[in-house]
């Protein structure tokens, strides 16, 4: 399933990273994600809610639906799930309106209205903080069907970001994040492409 020049690649990484102190599932989130990123700085930034992984692995060999926020995302994580279990990928901006909301985005108001008709999904989120931030308002309701199997928080950037993660971070949601500024639609997709990797590999 694996090139050569991959997994040679892999084989480097984990000698300069060393050891992390993280289980194997993890290790290997993290190996996908400075492959990459080429950033070896990330294993600083990197968390795992408990049990993230598991859950990560669980729903997506089950053929779980893959919501993403932008089609970047998308585009970035639909050939491995065709290759592995062929899960529905789609991007929250499908049911985004032409124009954003007053005082909101596309991509928070499209992923909302995703969530209604998948709420266990694998949610993906590369750019939107706003959306990230509608997700977990969602989930935060006393009887909202909403919850999410896995979260991969890593929107990018400087505005709402940082606050969007340490939301995320404070919610019992299962999740995959980095902290801070760093983030995008590739490492996003990194990590749950890691993990159909993995499920697919064990089944």
């Amino acid at each position: 399933m694996d090139h050569p020049i991959f997994t040679e690649s892999v084989r480097r990484i984990r000698d300069w990273l060393g050891d992390t102190g993280l289980d194997p599932l993890q290790q290997e989130v993290l190996e996908r994600l400075v492959h990459t990123s080429g950033d070896l700085a990330i294993a600083a930034d990197l968390r795992f809610g408990p049990g993230a992984c598991a859950a990560g692995l669980s729903a997506l060999a089950a053929g779980e639906v893959i919501l993403t926020d932008t089609a970047m995302a998308a585009a970035a994580v639909a050939p491995m799930a065709a290759r592995t279990f062929a899960n529905p990928v789609r991007s929250a901006l499908d049911w985004a309106p032409a124009q954003a909301p007053e005082g909101g985005t596309r991509a928070a108001t499209g992923l909302a209205l995703a969530l209604v008709e998948y709420p266990r999904a694998v949610v993906l989120i590369g750019s939107a903080p706003t959306a990230l931030e509608r997700l977990l308002e969602l989930a935060a309701a006393a009887d909202s069907p909403v919850r999410p199997a896995l979260v991969v928080g890593m929107p990018v950037g400087f505005v709402g970001v940082a606050e969007s993660k340490r939301h995320l971070a404070e919610s019992p949601l299962a999740q995959i994040r980095l902290e801070g500024s760093k983030g995008g639609a590739a490492l996003a997709a990194a990590t749950v492409n890691a993990l159909l990797r993995r499920a697919w590999l064990g089944r």
